[in-house]
């Protein structure tokens, strides 16, 4: 942790279109507004660039990293901005048939610092009609990544990924003390598991969570939960948005509540192996 170990985090929260340039000026412009109010580090939802369910139009709306005009924008908005920004994930094409669901960290030089790609592919019935099979479209990634920010490590996921809780074990015993976790929900399960799901991340682990998400009735018919939320290391909500509404929200992130809080709970190194044994009634 850094002297200097507080800053303020703002989290975007949109309703992305099928129109990539819609899309980069709208978020441009929340992106610039929070880093006016003083934004250090500000996020962005999983599907930032385009958010498409029509397998005939994504090869024309999903390009590879070097002509993505997405990766010709947002390196040059961070360096104009002198921000950290995280933009918590867009597809991009790869050398395989599927594409990938990649999260970017650029610096405020304007460079890469991170990238990760999403590693959960969310592959389920959720009834009212609805089904979701990721993994036909996109290739899951292969490693968790810890990304070095000013004032603490940051545990990079998407969405669906925190729905398994050993990937932010694994993170936080690796040094993570911020979590984030950009998103696309659905509204049943949104309404069902969010808040709890995301303080529980935080509790467990004494990370701050910070987890930007989509929100509204999207072009492609999709509708999402939004309540882009920031939590401290106790489980406390320290920001929230509403169900619809783009714009963004901020808090002030004080690093030195993760220690308090290991301090108090140290559960991070109170972990013990064990077995399981199995019986049977004979």
């Amino acid at each position: 942790m850094s002297e200097n170990s507080t800053f303020t985090a703002a989290l975007i929260q949109t309703c992305t279109s099928r129109d990539v340039d819609r899309n980069l000026r709208e978020i441009g412009a929340m992106i610039r507004d929070a880093a006016a109010a003083g934004a250090h580090y500000i996020q962005t939802p999983e599907v930032t660039t385009v958010l498409e369910t029509d397998s005939k139009r994504m090869p024309d709306v999903i390009k590879p990293e070097q002509d993505n005009p997405a990766l010709a924008h947002y390196p040059d908005l961070a360096k104009e901005l002198g921000i950290w920004l995280h933009i918590g994930s867009m597809a991009v094409t790869t050398d395989e048939p599927r594409y990938a669901n990649r999260a970017y960290l650029f610096a405020p030089t304007g460079q890469i610092a991170a990238r990760y790609d999403k590693i959960h592919m969310f592959d389920v019935e959720i009834g009212e009609g609805q089904s979701y099979r990721e993994s036909k479209r996109y290739a899951p990634g292969k490693s968790a990544v810890l990304a070095s920010l000013p004032w603490a490590k940051l545990g990079m996921t998407i969405c669906y990924d925190m729905r398994f809780p050993a990937l932010y074990r694994e993170l936080a015993q690796a040094g993570a003390e911020i979590l984030a976790v950009p998103s696309s929900f659905t509204v049943p399960t949104g309404k069902a598991h969010w808040h709890t799901i995301l303080r529980a991340r935080a509790i467990e682990n004494q990370c701050f969570v910070l987890a930007a998400a989509q929100a509204g009735d999207h072009e492609c018919g999709r509708q999402t939960y939004g309540h882009s939320i920031a939590i401290s290391p106790w489980g406390e909500i320290l920001a929230e948005a509403d169900g619809d509404t783009p714009g963004f929200i901020s808090a002030e992130i004080d690093l030195s509540e993760v220690t308090k809080a290991r301090g108090r709970i140290p559960s991070l190194t109170n972990d013990q192996p064990f077995d399981i044994t199995r019986t049977e009634l004979i």
